[in-house]
């Protein structure tokens, strides 16, 4: 199973990314697949995630500014990010979740958000 998170980098505040992430070695449209957040000296934390049917949840910090999205023909999850802030800025992690099926994590993509 390999998840490959692929998008951050240095920007400004108000600006926009957008985060992709491909999967393969596992049945794509059966999992919840989740962005999560690590910034230095805290803990990882969730952002977004969407259901294989579409449903989506997201962090209070992030409400209103990201959305996360998927495309089950390609594999991909995309968190688009907007507005974004300083405070945004982390290490952004894909999982792939399925119950009794797995728990899997890509490797991060930073994101730095100067002010």
């Amino acid at each position: 199973v390999q998840l490959q998170a692929s998008g951050g980098g240095l920007v400004q505040a108000g600006v926009s990314l957008r985060l992709s992430c491909g999967a393969s070695g596992i049945t794509f449209r059966r999992y919840d697949m989740g962005w999560y957040r690590q910034a230095p000296g805290k803990q990882r934390e969730l952002v977004a995630t969407i259901s294989p049917t579409g449903a989506t949840s997201y962090a209070e910090s992030v409400l209103g500014r990201f959305t996360i999205s998927r495309d089950n023909d390609k594999n991909t999850t995309y968190l688009q990010m907007n507005s974004l802030k300083p405070e945004d800025t982390a290490d952004y992690y894909c999982n792939a979740r399925q119950y009794r099926a797995g728990n899997y994590w890509g490797q991060g993509t930073l994101v730095t958000v100067s002010s």
